[in-house]
C-alpha cells in the first residue's frame, strides 16, 4: 500500500481546559505518550515538517491538546505527555481531567496512536492509559519509538516483549524512530486505515 505524504498541514488551534470543544469539527487521529517519549518529534516526521510541533529536551512541555489539520481532511492531535513527576501535582491533576473529557467526549475521535519509549518499555503510566482506552473503546496503535537507540536484538526483544504483554496483532505496533524515519511510511498507512474504515464503516 502507498500512502501518499501529506500535501498540507497546519496547526488550527488549541484546547486547556476540559469541556472545550476541538477548532474543527474534522475526523481526529490523537497522539499519546508518556512526557519526553518524543510525541513532538515523531509528529512532525509524520506530517513531513521539521517543526510544526514544539520539540523539547525537557519533559511536560506540551500543556494543552494541540489540533493539526492535515490535507484538510483530519486532525492529528498532540495531546499532553503523562507521568511527568515534577509538574505540580495541581497541574497534573488538570492535564488529567483535560485529556480524560477529550477522549470521552470526542465523537469525531477515531482512534489513537499511543507511543512507548523502546527503551524503557511499558511503565505504570502507560498501563492506566491503556485501560482507560479499552474502557472508552477507542481503536489504539502502538508504536515503539526511539528504536534507533537500540540494535537490532535489542530492538525485536522489545517489539516481542510489548507484543505479548498486550496481545497486540502484527499490525498494531509499529517500530519508529523519528530521527530516521524508521517506520513512518507504515505508521501513515496505519494511520490512514483507521481513516478509511471510519468512512466506509
Amino acid at each position: 500500500m502507498v500512502v501518499a505524504r501529506v500535501r498540507t498541514v497546519e496547526f488550527v488551534g488549541a484546547i486547556g481546559a476540559a469541556g472545550q470543544k476541538p477548532p474543527r469539527d474534522l475526523p481526529q487521529i490523537a497522539i499519546a505518550g508518556r512526557s519526553n517519549v518524543g510525541k513532538s518529534s515523531l509528529l512532525n516526521r509524520l506530517v513531513g515538517r521539521k517543526s510544526l510541533a514544539r520539540t523539547s529536551k525537557q519533559p511536560g512541555r506540551t500543556r494543552e491538546i494541540n489540533f493539526f489539520l492535515v490535507d484538510d481532511r483530519y486532525m492529528l492531535v498532540d495531546l499532553p505527555g503523562y507521568g511527568f513527576a515534577k509538574a505540580p501535582k495541581t497541574v497534573r491533576k488538570k492535564w488529567g481531567r483535560l485529556i480524560d473529557g477529550y477522549l470521552r467526549r470526542t465523537p469525531k475521535l477515531l482512534g489513537l496512536v499511543l507511543l512507548v519509549d523502546a527503551r524503557r518499555g511499558l511503565t505504570d503510566d502507560d498501563e492506566r492509559m491503556i485501560e482507560f482506552l479499552g474502557a472508552t473503546g477507542t481503536p489504539t496503535l502502538f508504536a515503539l519509538t526511539k528504536t534507533d537507540k537500540l540494535n537490532r536484538s535489542a530492538r525485536g526483544r522489545a517489539t516481542k516483549k510489548l507484543r505479548e504483554a498486550l496481545d497486540l496483532d502484527a499490525d498494531q505496533l509499529v517500530e519508529t524512530s523519528a530521527r530516521t524515519g524508521a517506520g513512518v511510511d507504515t505508521l501513515r498507512e496505519s494511520i490512514a486505515a483507521l481513516l478509511a474504515e471510519a468512512k466506509t464503516g
